[in-house]
């Protein structure tokens, strides 16, 4: 019998998140110089890494012969101050997926199921069916969270429940007193994962201070990253917010030094860096007004977004042609089909002369597609 064999079979049936094209790939594909390829297929923060953080990921360069700090002391301390939680309610994670993947493996396994809404982040299922789980596929509504189908989705097997808010790929965003009437009604053996990696593009009128709530539910789980609006994302480093409890079981099954040292300096400066995250808020806004303006002359529709990207739609079965006009002419966007929204496309906003950049091929592919 062939090794391979031998594994579960629900491994088998996994299929490999597909990340954004990088870069240097479309650059061998097609003859480009680097320089001239613009990247807005993978929500990365078009003004780069916070200032604060790169010089403290310089200076931590001198100790990488050195192991990281497992547990994160500094960071956390300073987690801990910034969100007014204890310490050990602090997990760390090689990005707010590991977190993901952490609690999916304390809480799920064979026999066990997880809830998550229909176009919603491609990592639940994939964690999911890792942990040996069942998925439940809430449809969704207008391409958002059906909060209510979503609870009546709950079965006695349940143990997650995944929240991303706002979601991507669609942007779309659920009030807190929706939220907050859903966690009343879960029931408390069910581990609520309010997934908030784009809280920092929320308009203050949307932002709710969300981690108040873990002192009323001792079921919640909320993570946050450095990679997008602090510009970390190759770093990858992010972090849950929970009950001790649970963050304490988390933690022992967290890799020994699954956050860099590089990680863990960067992101310990970016916490300070408010100059910088304003900065990328303003260009964010900035950026959805000129693409959602330059969509409405196109006569394009698209999903009204609360996060840094768009999902628009392209009809008459001219996704996948559109996508290859902007990918020949070094534009990179995200196809969505994996999500059930094949006339869609999602971009990332840019700074203003990519996004006129994009606008205007966009334009000439509509056309000769």
């Amino acid at each position: 019998m062939n090794l391979c064999d031998l594994a579960p079979e629900y491994m088998h049936s996994i299929a490999p998140y597909q990340p954004g094209k990088p870069i240097s790939e479309l650059a061998r594909e097609i003859g480009l110089d680097e320089s001239s390829i613009i990247k807005l297929a993978s929500n990365e923060n078009p003004l780069g890494t916070s200032p604060l953080a790169m010089e403290a990921m310089e200076k931590a360069l001198n100790e990488v012969m050195l192991y990281p700090d497992g547990n994160g002391f500094e960071l956390k301390n300073a987690l801990s101050e910034k969100y007014v939680v204890n310490s050990d309610q602090i997990v760390l994670g090689n990005g707010s997926n590991d977190v993901l993947e952490l609690a999916a493996r304390v809480f799920l396994k064979p026999g066990t199921s997880a809830v998550f809404s229909q176009h919603a982040f491609a990592v639940y299922p994939l964690v999911t069916q890792a942990a040996g789980a069942t998925g439940i596929v809430v449809p969704a509504k207008d391409y958002g969270h059906d909060i209510d189908a979503m609870l009546n989705a709950i079965t006695p097997e349940t143990r997650i429940v995944f929240i991303a808010n706002p979601n991507n790929p669609t942007g779309t965003f659920l009030p807190a007193p929706d939220i907050l009437r859903f966690l009343e009604h879960v029931p408390r053996d069910v581990l609520v994962i309010l997934d908030e990696a784009y809280n920092e593009y929320l308009p203050d009128v949307s932002r709710v201070d969300t981690i108040k709530w873990l002192d009323i539910f001792p079921n919640l789980l909320i993570t946050r990253t450095f990679s997008k609006i602090y510009g970390m994302a190759g770093i990858r480093i992010g972090f849950g917010l929970a009950h001790a409890e649970l963050s304490g079981l988390m933690n022992r099954i967290r890799q020994p030094f699954n956050v860099n040292s590089i990680g863990l300096a960067g992101a310990l400066a970016a916490i300070n860096d408010t100059e910088f995250v304003k900065r990328s808020y303003a260009l964010n806004q900035a950026g959805m007004l000129q693409i959602t303006t330059g969509l409405r002359q196109l006569g394009l529709t698209y999903i009204p977004s609360y996060g840094n990207y768009l999902s628009f739609r392209v009809e008459n079965g001219k996704t996948a042609a559109v996508y290859q006009h902007l990918l020949q002419r070094g534009v990179i966007v995200r196809p969505v089909g994996i999500y059930e929204m094949p006339e869609f496309l999602r971009v990332t906003v840019g700074l203003a002369s990519e996004n006129n950049k994009f606008l205007q091929l966009l334009e000439s592919a509509v056309k000769e597609s």
